[in-house]
């Protein structure tokens, strides 16, 4: 099973010659040649998510209860179709009033969400919760109380949880400490492998293919899981990027699942 985290960069017209209308289709193309099972996307708006939809009609997306909003950037999930149906899930915001529409607390610079959902996979009697999420770039309280408040609703869960998504921050950094403490029964799939963390590595590039910041998109994945395999995807068509972020994939043996 394929899972990939996918930092969209939301629709933004100052972006010039990196404006999504103008890369919308090199993003397609790289979700379409390595084909998750499991799609994660952050940043993405409501015409971004439209046009994925109408471009990879082989997947579902996961949209609870959501209207549609031009302007709210939203982490959403995407299934193939072919490999699981989905039971339930929801959305919710990272702030002391999770149910709250647009909450948010601390010094976070915007409002921060998780949306999960339970997936059945085809013709067998597995099943395991998927959750995406984007934790706050700016606020250092905040994204700290951010993955606290993962952590716990990662804790109450009975099924195996795989959690992605970009977490604005580095592998060393007490967000990681925290969604990967024992209580939470998560490993992050890069350190489990022993991979490096060389600039290789990192997953923020600002359009210029050049690693910078940190490794802060990451998948992360309950012991139940086997990592065979991850991959940042650095693919790119004449020097343009499909993202201000390389995607990230991990692929996992379900049979301890």
């Amino acid at each position: 099973m394929r899972v990939m985290t996918f930092n969209l960069r939301f629709e933004n017209d100052t972006d010039g010659e990196n404006a999504w209308s103008l890369r919308r289709d090199m993003a397609v193309a790289v979700i379409r040649r390595y084909s998750p099972d499991v799609l994660g996307t952050q940043e993405g708006r409501w015409p971004q998510l439209t046009y994925l939809c109408e471009h990879l009609p082989q997947y579902l997306p996961f949209l609870p209860d959501r209207l549609p909003d031009e302007k709210l950037q939203c982490p959403t999930l995407f299934f193939r179709k072919d490999r699981f149906q989905v039971h339930h899930g929801g959305d919710f915001w990272l702030s002391k009033t999770p149910q709250v529409h647009l909450s948010k607390d601390w010094d976070s610079a915007f409002p921060r969400m998780l949306s999960y959902a339970e997936l059945k996979v085809e013709n067998t009697a597995k099943s395991f919760i998927a959750a995406v999420t984007h934790l706050d770039h700016v606020g250092v309280e905040a994204r700290y109380q951010q993955a606290k408040i993962i952590a716990s609703w990662v804790g109450q869960q009975d099924l195996p949880v795989i959690l992605m998504g970009d977490f604005n921050d580095g592998p060393s950094s007490p967000v990681h400490d925290v969604l990967t403490a024992p209580e939470t029964g998560l490993y992050d799939t890069w350190e489990v492998l022993k991979r490096s963390e060389t600039p290789e590595a990192y997953t923020h590039h600002g359009f210029t293919g050049i690693p910078r910041l940190a490794r802060m998109d990451w998948i992360l994945a309950d012991f139940r899981f086997r990592v065979e395999d991850v991959q940042v995807v650095c693919d790119q068509i004449d020097g343009r990027y499909p993202s201000d972020h390389f995607p990230y994939f991990a692929d996992f043996e379900t049979a301890g699942m």
